[in-house]
């Protein structure tokens, strides 16, 4: 459910304040993965396809169902949708790019650990370089207050029955939080999967958190995400030895899906993995600022 597919109309608030939308509602589609976790999209013509003894509603050209509609619509609905986020996500991206802000959008199932992540985050890069955070949750503002209290400045989006983030929303927030030059936002998306993975919010990198709490087919399960984001945070390991989690199957499954996939084992609790997160973070960071270095040098003109 989500403000962009028209579902969320009139329950997203930013900081409490009801969000304004600028387009027309639609709806959002997805494609199904083989059983064998390869990241393809099934050949079926046929909406209700029985596969081994399951209803398939995921196997049209849309890669998903809607009664009544048919699955051209549903293709072309999706496609006006994303483009307009799209547009809206171009804006942000040349909005970071041009003050050197490295943004990261956080993506995950709820419960997997992102805002004691982000905590940890916070806690040990302060005073190295300015930090805000954009919270996405469908109800309250907990997870921004305890963002604040770990001294960075942090906004809420309440998306209501809304179940990610989109462009617009973030880039409104953007204005409303006043992000300093050369610095990191991390935006932590809502508790979902699904819907995230199609929707680019500006970011440089979609970081996508495994928690070793849940099952090791996730990636198999969710593959739009795993092949969306760039890096894998394996995070909680410190309880590995207290679980029957697989974490080798988990990371094999996940590069099944996207051989490019970068993966940290992490625990916010005990700080293993710790420093490899933070420096990839650096890393980053002086890259966006290196950029807008290099834009802003005078052109030499050669006679």
């Amino acid at each position: 459910m989500c403000t962009t597919c028209g579902c969320g109309i009139g329950q997203t608030l930013i900081a409490g304040h009801a969000l304004k939308l600028p387009r027309k509602p639609g709806e959002v589609m997805r494609y199904r993965v083989h059983e064998d976790g390869a990241a393809l999209a099934h050949p079926h013509t046929h909406q209700h396809d029985v596969l081994n003894g399951a209803l398939d509603f995921g196997a049209g050209a849309a890669g998903t169902h809607a009664p009544g509609v048919s699955q051209s619509r549903m293709i072309k609905i999706e496609r006006d949708i994303l483009a307009k986020n799209n547009d809206y996500a171009a804006e942000n991206r040349d909005n970071f790019s041009t003050h050197g802000i490295f943004a990261l959008n956080l993506v995950s199932s709820p419960g997997s650990g992102k805002t004691t992540l982000l905590v940890k985050t916070i806690a040990a890069l302060h005073g190295t370089l300015p930090i805000a955070v954009i919270e996405g949750d469908q109800q309250t503002d907990t997870d921004a207050a305890r963002i604040r209290a770990a001294g960075a400045p942090a906004l809420q989006i309440n998306t209501g029955k809304g179940c990610h983030l989109d462009a617009y929303m973030v880039g409104q927030a953007m204005q409303r939080l006043g992000l300093q030059d050369d610095s990191l936002l991390l935006i932590e998306n809502v508790g979902n999967l699904v819907c995230p993975a199609s929707f680019d919010l500006g970011e440089a990198h979609k970081v996508v958190i495994l928690s070793v709490t849940e099952g090791e087919d996730k990636p198999l399960k969710y593959p739009d995400m795993f092949c969306a984001a760039d890096l894998m945070l394996l995070n909680k390991c410190d309880l590995l030895p207290y679980l029957e989690f697989d974490a080798e199957l988990a990371v094999d499954y996940a590069r099944r899906i996207n051989p490019k996939l970068k993966v940290i084992r992490i625990s916010a609790s005990t700080g293993e993995g710790m420093t490899e997160w933070l420096d990839w973070i650096a890393i980053g960071c002086r890259n966006a600022v290196a950029t807008v270095q290099r834009t802003a040098e005078p052109k030499i003109l050669l006679e």
